[in-house]
């Protein structure tokens, strides 16, 4: 038997992040795949005590709020794991996309306006336009 195909997941615990999260779930289940979640994290600054302090603050951040996806993909019984990463959010998922050779990018959607998005540089607006694979953009609350 292979091994089951991965799905990413983008998640800070935002409402987009947990209604994708939930979707991400359901399709691993359905496919049979296993949940890679991944926080990506940059700090502003690359020098000095407070860089150090800011990354270990926003890691600090990503184990705490991964910790519940976690246990929550554990509680639906779907293999998951959590990954890390000190990039960007958008550079963090299309890295983890590729070494996994994921099935598609699972990430929330704010629901904000298109044209804010584009101007500003959403992550979803971003990995919909840089992601070699599919994109699920799920939208924040009931759909």
């Amino acid at each position: 038997m292979s091994e089951p195909r991965a799905l990413v997941v983008g998640f800070d615990d935002s409402d987009g992040a947990r209604a994708a999260l939930h979707a991400a779930i359901e399709l691993a289940r359905e496919l049979g795949d296993r949940l890679v979640i991944v926080f990506g994290y940059e700090p502003p600054g690359r020098a000095g005590e407070e860089h150090g302090a800011a990354v270990a603050a926003a890691r600090e951040l990503g184990e705490r709020v991964t910790r519940h996806a976690l246990a929550r993909a554990e509680v639906e019984r779907v293999p998951a794991e959590v990954v890390l990463v000190e990039q960007r959010p958008v550079d963090a998922l299309l890295s983890q996309a590729r070494v996994r050779d994921a099935r598609m990018i699972v990430i929330g959607s704010a629901r904000e306006h298109p044209f804010k998005g584009a101007l500003v540089g959403s992550t979803p607006h971003r990995l919909l336009h840089l992601a070699d694979r599919p994109v699920l953009a799920v939208p924040a609350g009931p759909i």
